[in-house]
């Protein structure tokens, strides 16, 4: 639908979901799980991409064996649109390389750059929010982040604060806050000014990658190596750092387009009780599982049938390899327990 506007979807496919554990493991990190409905979020996501760009337009940046999974999943994924990433080093790098590789490409290519793991609806508000980025970035020149308003005050999220309006519900941004703590983001739900920051960015290839020159010190001094085609020179050199920290909060012209459409990270257990639909109880049932007088639990299972009976707010996961169980309170401290041996 952007394909007037130059317009091609990067999409950041990395991680381990470590949140996810035991279920999203680094062999099958969570992207390659339906969290949000019966198909993997990588495919919704590429899904998404489709309708804006189509297959041809789309690129996947993610490690090899990962690429791999996900092309057995989503076949009209060209293999020549997978940059395979020759080691985990933050958006920032991950982006720039791809943002060079467009630039090559199409000089005048204007990135649309999405992680895998979101869930977004209904895609029709999607489309539209994307297309006013792309105008407004292609005809300003500024970075555009996609911002929704909050529903809630969560600390978990980032939120851009809104300054002068420049039409079409774009705007120029104050200041990007990342996950303030319990009081602050109920002042920024209740304030009018504050949008989550989606992580969705749009901007001309060109732009993006001057303002890397200029204020991004991680990465900058290795961008002749990507201009020689040494990437894995490039990926060796850079500093590891998000796109977020190492470009949109030093770049001077960054505009948010206010978007309407449902969003949400997906990024531990708890999502599900947002992303599925719970029984009347509260509770979340993925795959064959059973709950009876039990409220607010979230239940998945890969193997046999998995009952809770009299219990609440707990996370209980079961996999052909492992059994967790935690509660719902403890569920976001998961990242250390996978990382441990």
């Amino acid at each position: 639908m952007t394909g007037g506007l130059n317009a091609y979807a990067v999409i950041l496919a990395g991680g381990s979901g470590t949140r996810f554990w035991p279920a999203s493991t680094p062999e099958r990190p969570k992207q390659l799980l339906p969290l949000a409905g019966e198909r993997p979020l990588v495919v919704d996501t590429l899904h998404r991409a489709d309708l804006l760009v189509g297959f041809e337009r789309t690129f996947l940046v993610a490690g090899e064996a990962l690429s791999e999974q996900i092309r057995r999943a989503e076949p009209r994924m060209p293999v020549a649109n997978c940059l395979i990433e020759p080691a985990p080093k933050g958006t920032g790098p991950a982006l720039v390389w791809a943002a060079r590789h467009l630039q090559e490409v199409d000089p005048d290519a204007v990135m649309v750059s999405m992680h895998a793991d979101h869930l977004i609806e209904p895609l029709e508000k999607f489309v539209t929010a994307i297309e006013v980025a792309a105008e407004h970035a292609r005809d300003d020149g500024r970075l555009y982040s996609l911002g929704v308003p909050p529903t809630r005050p969560e600390t978990g999220f980032g939120y851009v604060q809104l300054g002068e309006p420049l039409g079409a519900g774009a705007y120029e941004v104050r200041q990007f806050v990342e996950k303030p703590d319990r009081e602050r983001a109920e002042a920024y739900a209740a304030s009018g000014e504050h949008l989550w920051n989606t992580g969705i960015f749009v901007w001309r290839v060109a732009d993006f990658l001057a303002v890397v020159r200029q204020s991004t010190s991680e990465i900058a001094p290795f961008l002749p190596e990507l201009e020689h085609g040494r990437v894995e020179a490039f990926f060796d050199g850079v500093v590891p750092v998000s796109v977020d920290v190492g470009v949109m909060e030093r770049a001077r012209r960054v505009g948010v387009v206010r978007a309407e459409f449902r969003w949400d990270d997906v990024g531990m257990w708890g999502s599900l009780a947002r992303t599925r639909s719970p029984d009347e109880a509260g509770n979340v049932g993925v795959g064959p599982t059973r709950c009876v007088d039990a409220r607010d639990n979230i239940v998945w299972s890969e193997g046999g049938r998995v009952t809770l009976f009299g219990v609440s707010g707990l996370v209980v996961v079961r996999t052909e390899s492992e059994v967790l169980v935690t509660t719902r309170e403890r569920a976001p401290d998961l990242k250390e327990l996978a990382e441990e041996p």
